[in-house]
């Protein structure tokens, strides 16, 4: 008989705290417009236990993931390989890992540590809860569609490109029926709230929480983020709102009802967990004095078009300048890194995330794919192909981070702000989805 658990607990920070998601417009938080949460999905088959933990954050370190794991196990015995921890991404909540932006780093601005630990004592409990209050269950998964054709999202890099449109839920209900929790993953940056912000939010999650809530009360809800690295609202959204976040939410939170509601729940899962791990490939970038160039180049467009567009309440106008800011933001970033670089000043996001952790959980035909940091969809529809499972979930920015975006090829040679900004080397992409593919197969191994 399967068992399941659940938990949750607040982790807003408190107020005047800085806000992640957009470090070169600092903002510290003037109050909570809605509150962030940490998740816990316990599983267990009698034989195999494990957690799945949701975060309403930016990042959360690979060190702090680790020290959570060490206390999980010392107080209610999860093996550390058997606790997945993923973010929503909200670019409205509080740091919890190191930093990409140049400003703070040359600053030497640090991450909330009272906060952190108290953020790593909070997942600890709500993991030993969910374990120690876990009933008899039963378990659905399924998809639904909802994605540019209702004006949701898709990607940012290139109007109608590559785009997951799916709504990935796995749910549990106890005895007598009633649902207790509904985790969903979902591909699309939380964006819809702007450096305009200076409040706490989990952006559109929290209002797929909200419309979950109205149909399922006793649920537990957690929001993983999918490989949103080129995927966002920017060209479905009719401007950055929380009327916008909220209409998107809740589509997002219908579609994920209609899979509570229509799946076909299971008494008897077989839950399998692979790990493995692999080092980062670094990328070598140009010249000091050439990475100038082009930052005093992107600046003089963007200054251009800024000047021509910026008060134009033109959707195409606004895209011209605010892209143009973007390119700007990732050259400067760029520059940053390598003069960081030549002066010995070490940059947190290369000392702790390393190596990278790809993770597999196996329940039953769900196939769940923990990967660190912020990957372009193609690497995950190439993973949802080729892993062998009818349902397959690609949590990102699970178990750490990367030292920037998870890049294709294609994507590396139009350029821009993902590409300017990311200190890894475009090979890498195809390392790590190399390496999650022999990890499904060796987790697969392990229920024959």
């Amino acid at each position: 008989m399967l068992k399941a658990g659940v938990a949750q607990i607040d982790i807003s920070p408190e107020k005047g705290m800085e806000l992640a998601g957009y470090p070169h417009y600092p903002r510290n938080n003037t109050g909570v417009h809605d509150p962030l949460f940490a998740a816990c999905l316990y599983v267990s088959d009698d034989s195999t236990e494990l957690a799945m933990v949701t975060l309403d954050l930016l990042f959360f370190s690979k060190r702090h993931v680790a020290e959570v794991r060490r206390r999980v196990r010392a107080v209610c015995g999860l093996p550390g390989d058997h606790l997945m921890i993923s973010c929503s991404h909200t670019h409205s909540g509080p740091w919890a890992a190191g930093r990409l932006d140049v400003e703070s780093l040359e600053a030497g601005k640090e991450q909330p540590h009272a906060y952190v630990e108290s953020l790593i004592e909070r997942i600890t409990r709500i993991v030993a809860q969910a374990k120690n209050a876990s009933f008899d269950a039963t378990l659905a998964y399924g998809c639904e569609l909802c994605g540019a054709e209702q004006g949701v999202g898709g990607n940012r890099t290139l109007r109608g490109g590559p785009h997951d449109p799916l709504v990935s839920v796995i749910a549990v209900k106890d005895e007598d029926g009633c649902v207790r929790g509904v985790f969903a993953n979902y591909t699309l940056h939380p964006t819809f709230i702007h450096e305009w912000s200076d409040v706490v939010t989990a952006d559109y999650p929290g209002y797929i929480r909200q419309e979950i809530a109205q149909h399922a009360p006793d649920a537990v809800f957690g929001f993983a983020q999918g490989a949103s690295g080129n995927q966002s609202s920017r060209y479905y959204r009719t401007g950055e709102s929380f009327d916008e976040a909220e209409r998107v939410g809740r589509l997002l939170g219908s579609a994920a009802m209609r899979v509570v509601a229509q799946g076909a729940y299971q008494s008897e899962i077989r839950l399998s967990a692979a790990t493995s791990a692999v080092e980062p490939i670094i990328r070598a970038f140009d010249e000091e004095a050439e990475l100038e160039r082009r930052v005093a180049n992107d600046r003089a467009v963007y200054d251009d078009l800024y000047a021509r567009y910026g008060t134009s309440v033109n959707r195409d106008e606004y895209y011209l300048w605010q892209n143009a800011n973007l390119k700007l933001l990732g050259s400067e970033d760029q520059l940053g890194y390598v003069r960081m670089q030549n002066r010995g000043v070490s940059i947190e996001l290369l000392r702790d995330e390393r190596p990278a952790e790809i993770q597999v959980f196996l329940l039953g035909d769900c196939c769940v794919i923990g990967l660190p940091g912020e990957a372009f969809v193609e690497y995950a529809l190439y993973l949802k192909a080729m892993a062998g499972y009818p349902m397959v979930v690609v949590n990102t920015l699970a178990n750490g981070c990367l030292p920037g975006y998870l890049i294709t090829p294609q994507g590396m040679s139009e350029g821009g702000y993902e590409a300017d900004t990311s200190m890894l080397d475009v090979a890498f992409g195809r390392v790590l989805v190399d390496c999650a593919l022999d990890t499904i197969a060796r987790c697969a191994k392990t229920t024959d």
